[in-house]
């Protein structure tokens, strides 16, 4: 009995969930029908069309490595302030100076 029932159920279900489904075509008329209007012609479009891809990159947009920044300071010097600061304690070391109070 509970099968039949179940069965009956999930068909009376289904009748009613398709009754709403329908494809028709859509409306010429409609808002959603294609509707194109311009005032150029096919060769204006073309003539764009074509200087663009002449001057189109496929290199992605900054995509190019900065240059690097040319110091007027020498590295040794730079290397040796690095080191009195770090015997100073003004700066940290370490991979997990981020996590230190």
């Amino acid at each position: 009995m509970n099968k039949s029932y179940a069965l009956i159920a999930l068909a009376t279900f289904a009748a009613i969930a398709s009754t709403g489904v329908r494809a028709e075509t859509p409306d010429p008329v409609s808002q959603f029908a294609l509707q194109s209007e311009g005032s150029r012609t096919r060769a204006e479009v073309m003539a764009e069309a074509s200087a663009k891809v002449k001057t189109h990159s496929q290199e992605p947009a900054g995509s190019r490595v900065a240059a690097t920044v040319q110091s007027a300071v020498p590295t040794a010097i730079v290397r040796g302030e690095a080191a009195q600061a770090l015997r100073l304690g003004k700066i940290r070391s370490g991979e997990l100076t981020g996590l230190e109070g």
